[in-house]
């Protein structure tokens, strides 16, 4: 309990607890289960009640309330794996007053991340940083979340003084594949509204996130010698690369910001007798997103007709925009603004560009905003968590659980 956010962030991000998408169980990898177990142990130790490990898992634990006045129930939410990178041996490099000059990763493999290339940097002068080693990712997405929700429950155990109601917590697995949620209990969990603390700097607030689908296209070749190929072999290597080109090279993720949606080529393996490629398809808006899915038919229709029945195609919803359900009930949205500026945060409301658990957990019934855990650079080794601001998370669930009286 007299672990600082900073030693709790080091310990955690060390663990490695990267989800795998090839992997058909729940979770996804051995290492997210012992994650979640030994958080369990430890919140048994804080002394919170109802903690188990429910059928989906999802660690759930409550903080009863403290007081006999009507306050609503909160929930807080965070995922304990890490994206799809190198999760060995994280080695978490500290630096007290960043002087907002390039920072050296890795001096052996002459790795280093650059103001220029990262400008986003100038923004943490004078404030303690954690990176990476230039070699694996760090894992703020979503440590830093978890840790903030620790440090504001232990922070609520260490003042009872503060009054407040029941709060409800909740770590679970596989966000980063988008498999988590589909197994979260909104029942079980029992809040009138929650947060995912699964954001990245200071100050965000997001309640719109995309429309999401995927396509998965597979398309049969034939191969033949190529000394007797003539009108005999198919080859998918090109048809898959006629497929690519099919699509608008300006409607892709490097190349559109805020509202705009997007085609990823996500995944692609080509050999002359069978190529697949993997699409996924965003747009926040709900009427360009089925105009979007409908584009991704119709390019498998154009190839049906030039080169007869050879491409097959399976395409399915992923998640929805949470903010078409939210905007009717904007509690949890207008709660968190006014923490925040008590706080003196400055408040940027933006859409997510990507998703979050609580895309699906709205759309089970329990709006869920998602807020910023103060860190950047998520998914690689420039990767970087802001102490001060991971604390200015943890401040804003506690100003959340105080303005949560009715």
């Amino acid at each position: 309990m007299n672990e600082t956010l900073l030693e709790r962030f080091i310990r955690y991000t060390k663990i490695n607890t990267r989800s795998d998408e090839r992997s058909n169980t729940t979770p996804t990898t051995k290492v997210q289960e012992d994650f979640l177990f030994m958080l369990k142990k430890e919140l048994e130790d804080l002394g919170l009640k109802d903690i188990h490990i429910t059928p989906g898992w999802f660690l759930t634990a409550t903080l009863p309330a403290n007081t006999k006045k009507d306050y609503a129930k909160v929930g807080f939410i965070s995922h304990v794996d890490t994206a799809d990178f190198n999760s060995i041996g994280i080695n978490p490099q500290v630096i007290q007053n960043y002087d907002g000059r390039d920072i050296v990763l890795n001096k052996e493999k002459n790795i280093c991340m650059t103001v220029e290339k990262f400008p986003n940097l100038k923004k943490y002068v004078g404030k303690t940083l954690v990176t990476t080693d230039g070699t694996t990712l760090l894992g703020s997405d979503d440590k830093s979340g978890i840790v903030a929700i620790f440090d504001a429950i232990i922070y609520l155990l260490k003042h009872p003084e503060i009054e407040h109601g029941e709060v409800r917590i909740a770590f679970g697995p596989d966000e980063e594949i988008g498999r988590g949620a589909d197994s979260f209990d909104v029942k079980d969990f029992n809040c009138d509204y929650a947060y995912t603390l699964d954001g990245g700097p200071l100050g965000e607030l997001e309640y719109e996130s995309f429309n999401a689908a995927q396509i998965e296209y597979t398309i049969e070749g034939i191969s033949v010698h190529p000394g007797t190929a003539k009108d005999q072999m198919v080859n998918a290597n090109l048809i898959a690369a006629k497929i690519a080109g099919m699509f608008p090279e300006k409607e892709v993720p490097e190349k559109t910001e805020g509202y705009e949606g997007f085609y990823l080529l996500h995944n692609m393996e080509t050999r002359i007798e069978e190529a697949k490629m993997t699409y996924i398809i965003r747009d926040h808006d709900k009427q360009k997103f089925e105009a979007r899915k409908q584009f991704c038919i119709d390019v498998a229709k154009k190839i049906e007709q030039e080169y007869g029945n050879i491409i097959h195609y399976n395409l399915f919803d992923q998640y929805y925009n949470m903010g078409d359900l939210i905007k009717d009930d904007m509690r949890s949205v207008n709660i968190a603004k006014k923490a925040m500026e008590n706080l003196g945060i400055s408040v940027e409301v933006k859409p997510i560009r990507g998703g979050t658990d609580g895309s699906k957990i709205t759309y089970m019934g329990l709006m869920c905003p998602n807020l910023f855990v103060g860190g950047e650079n998520f998914h690689g080794q420039y990767e970087i968590a802001c102490v001060e601001d991971m604390l200015k998370a943890r401040d804003t669930v506690l100003e959340i659980v105080r303005l949560s009286q009715r």
